[in-house]
């Protein structure tokens, strides 16, 4: 069970990703034990620590885990051949008979004169070209066999060099009887349009497939003018099967090879860079390291170190490197390239979105674990964000609530270190407000607060936050002006409709990153604002509207006349009910009360 494991290992379990990716899993040594794919990070890897295991080298491989890292992917497919990547080159120890030494398949273009195209699970450094892998042998076949009826291709192993073919050494085969094949080994075929076909292919398997399915849509067409509809069917299932290729299988793009790809996101304290080495149009490796700050300093200087490191750890060589923004040093041989679309673009995007998952994992483990340093830094960011000279430990807020004018209240929500302080809620009846103005209520509501404030010598907050713009946002300081608190605390609004923070004396609006904790903060208090303002709003609402005769008798609670128009029905009841009928409700004492009320009424 889980409970049986460190707190470092429940702590990465609880804040893993509901994504698709890889885990890998590492003992003591830091030695990679065992790499694993999952179409949900989050419920894969909790049913390793919350399982019975049948198998003893299960249970085993579990108990030596003290460390767990996991690479995010767009889908379940890329997690399949990430996995077989980072298998094929790490080699963990619990992988060895999971996998039955399994490859994924590649197209090969060979290289030598008329050059045959095959698929292989071997790849071997001769200069022929290798396209893949594919996750699907059954697509990948399916793809050479299209490959094949529509361009005329030899399949035969003969060295068809210049000097071989013009001795005539070889004889056509059933592949040229058959119209599959124009017979280069006898000269029926040159090799100019020999290779120009070629080239059209290679096109093809990238995904460059415009022209063919133009070409083959003319041929359908024609044959279906001539009544050759079996024709026209054939060409009609290429076309679908060329459309479908355009989704490719390949993780990354086979254009891509031998390329780093770097991204760097950075808070206060510290900034994390994550890294894909690409080889061959697959991930091999991929890696995030956190970097603690020491000094300010900037996201080129941080993006650098991250370059140097891990092109140090993995001994790369690669001349191009895949980055956010071009650091301001260059390295000697590479090639910083800032994608903006296609392949690229989403590989980068990719790398950021496993760094951001990192970092905000390792957030979460650090509030289960940390809550001081977690607290630390929400309050760090917040000073950043909000332009404030401290940390603002005690934020209160601020919102209006009426109904044309009538039952105005006004609630102050309290957070202390981020967090609601529900002890400390407060709400306030307006007093000297007449009819619907905003405005004057939030002066109001704002000079009792702080003189109070001042007069008890009460915890000053750090930061007031006013629900509302630029009008309320006013309203507040010129009760601050008149108690001499300008400067002393710091003021901000937030206007609903576009999240917009408005700060006293400065026309134009901060607008935060949605994800933003500070924007996420601030939202809190305004909803709880708003939550306990209307609570308090219907309490009075409801109160106000319950008047009735019995409110007039003294000692007589709202709570007691609720009873006896519960039990009664209506005042006439009452007034017609026996003594014992009332004393039965509501005690002797109020009893009396109301008898002697109702006597007195009489005889007035």
């Amino acid at each position: 069970m889980v409970e049986d494991f460190s707190e470092h290992i429940k702590s990465i379990i609880k804040t893993l990703p509901e994504t698709p990716g890889v885990y890998q899993y590492f003992d003591h040594d830091n030695t990679l034990l065992y790499v694993g794919k999952a179409k949900n990070l989050k419920k894969r890897v909790s049913s390793y620590f919350t399982k019975e295991h049948d198998s003893g080298r299960l249970r085993l491989m579990v108990k030596k885990i003290v460390e767990i890292k996991t690479i995010k992917v767009n889908s379940e497919l890329d997690a399949l051949l990430l996995e077989n990547n980072l298998i094929k080159s790490l080699k963990p120890r619990y992988n060895v008979n999971l996998r039955d030494d399994k490859t994924y398949p590649w197209i090969i273009l060979k290289k030598e004169r008329f050059p045959r195209l095959f698929y292989t699970r071997k790849q071997i450094k001769d200069g022929s070209e290798y396209f893949g892998p594919y996750a699907s042998g059954k697509f990948m076949h399916a793809l050479l066999d299209l490959v094949r009826q529509t361009y005329p291709l030899r399949t035969c192993s003969y060295d068809l060099s210049r000097e071989n073919v013009e001795k005539q050494k070889f004889r056509p085969c059933l592949e040229f009887h058959i119209g599959k094949c124009k017979a280069p080994c006898v000269n029926k075929q040159d090799e100019e349009e020999y290779n120009q076909n070629i080239s059209e292919i290679r096109q093809i398997i990238k995904g460059d497939i415009g022209f063919a399915l133009r070409d083959m849509k003319d041929k359908m067409n024609q044959a279906s003018e001539k009544y050759e509809f079996e024709k026209a069917e054939i060409l009609k299932n290429k076309i679908d099967l060329l459309s479908a290729f355009q989704s490719r299988s390949t993780i990354v793009h086979p254009s891509i090879t031998n390329t780093d790809v770097i991204h760097l996101l950075s808070d206060e304290k510290s900034a994390y860079a994550h890294y894909f080495k690409i080889i061959n149009g697959a991930i091999i490796n991929a890696q995030t390291i956190e970097i603690k700050k020491k000094i300010d300093e900037s996201d080129g200087e941080l993006l650098l170190f991250a370059i140097m490191e891990f092109r140090n750890r993995f001994n790369s060589t690669s001349k191009e490197i895949l980055v956010p923004f071009v650091p301001e040093i260059e390295l000697p041989d590479c090639e910083y390239i800032v994608p903006k679309i296609g392949d690229k673009k989403q590989l980068l995007d990719l790398c950021y979105k496993n760094a951001l998952s990192y970092k905000q994992e390792r957030e979460k483990q650090i509030a289960l674990t940390d809550p001081e340093r977690h607290t630390e830094r929400i309050m760090n960011q917040m000073m950043k964000d909000l332009r404030l000279k401290e940390q603002p430990r005690r934020i209160e807020g601020f919102d209006n609530s009426n109904i044309q004018g009538s039952y105005a209240v006004s609630a102050m929500p309290v957070f202390i270190d981020g967090k609601p302080a529900k002890k400390e809620y407060r709400h306030f009846n307006v007093k000297m407000v007449e009819g619907p103005n905003d405005f004057a209520t939030m002066e109001e509501v704002i000079s009792r607060r702080y003189s109070r404030v001042v007069e008890d010598k009460l915890p000053m907050p750090q930061l007031i936050v006013i629900d509302g713009g630029k009008g309320q946002l006013s309203a507040a300081m010129e009760s601050l002006r008149k108690l001499e608190l300008v400067g002393k605390v710091a003021v901000i609004g937030i206007a609903k409709r576009l999240e917009e923070i408005f700060f006293p004396d400065d026309p134009l609006p901060l607008y935060l990153d949605k994800r933003s904790e500070t924007l996420k903060v601030i939202q809190q208090i305004r909803d709880e604002a708003h939550r306990f303002g209307i609570t308090h709003h219907r309490n009075k609402r409801s109160r106000e509207t319950f008047k009735t005769e019995l409110n007039e008798i003294k000692g007589i609670s709202d709570k007691t006349a609720e009873k006896l128009l519960i039990q009664l029905k209506s005042v006439k009841n009452i007034k017609e009910a026996t003594f014992a009928e009332l004393e039965k409700i509501i005690g002797t004492s109020k009893a009396k009360l109301v008898v002697n009320y109702f006597e007195a009424s009489k005889n007035e």
